[in-house]
């Protein structure tokens, strides 16, 4: 099976790889730079799962493919304070997204200052640990859980709840 993802981004492709993998499916895993429609620090859950959504669909416009995934990454405001959001979408032609979403963590005030004034998540975290392209690596999350649970697990995770529902559409299908 030829699944597409809607990113070059190692930490994404690998959980997608792995996701499948756990579950024993063969797949053929084809990376592909499209569009998210969103802006480049999706601030909601809505604007998180439509990035997820939009970049399945446009793996789905530029290759003939089995199915397609769009892993999206936000934030999102509560009274509590900001915290990280991660969202998925796996969609085959001519049918409706399947949606799941994961973990969650509030942010430390310094970080949520600077994406309330425009700037995007992983510049910030990589100035605040010192650190580079942590978006392709452990993320936020693996940051402020001392690594204990890193942006590949955390969208691994999200893999297995759209898999495990791809398989049981395609059973009640059948």
């Amino acid at each position: 099976m030829l699944v597409a993802i809607g990113s070059k981004n190692p930490a994404k492709i690998h959980a997608v790889e792995l996701a499948f993998k756990e579950m024993n499916i063969e797949v053929e895993v084809q990376p592909m730079d499209v569009p998210s429609g969103v802006s480049e620090q999706p601030f909601s859950d809505e604007e998180t799962i439509k990035g997820a959504v939009h970049r399945a669909e446009n793996c789905l416009n530029k290759k003939e493919i089995d199915i397609a995934i769009g892993l999206e990454g936000g934030v999102v405001e509560s009274e509590f304070g900001l915290s990280v959001c991660n969202w998925g979408a796996l969609v085959e032609k001519g049918k409706s997204p399947i949606i799941a979403g994961g973990a969650r963590i509030i942010l430390p005030n310094e970080i949520t200052s600077r994406l309330r004034s425009g700037e995007e998540l992983g510049p910030v975290m990589d100035d605040y640990a010192n650190k580079k392209n942590i978006r392709k690596k452990e993320g936020a999350i693996g940051v402020f859980t001392n690594g204990l649970v890193t942006r590949e697990e955390m969208f691994i995770h999200v893999m297995k709840l759209l898999i495990g529902q791809y398989q049981y559409r395609a059973l009640m299908e059948s």
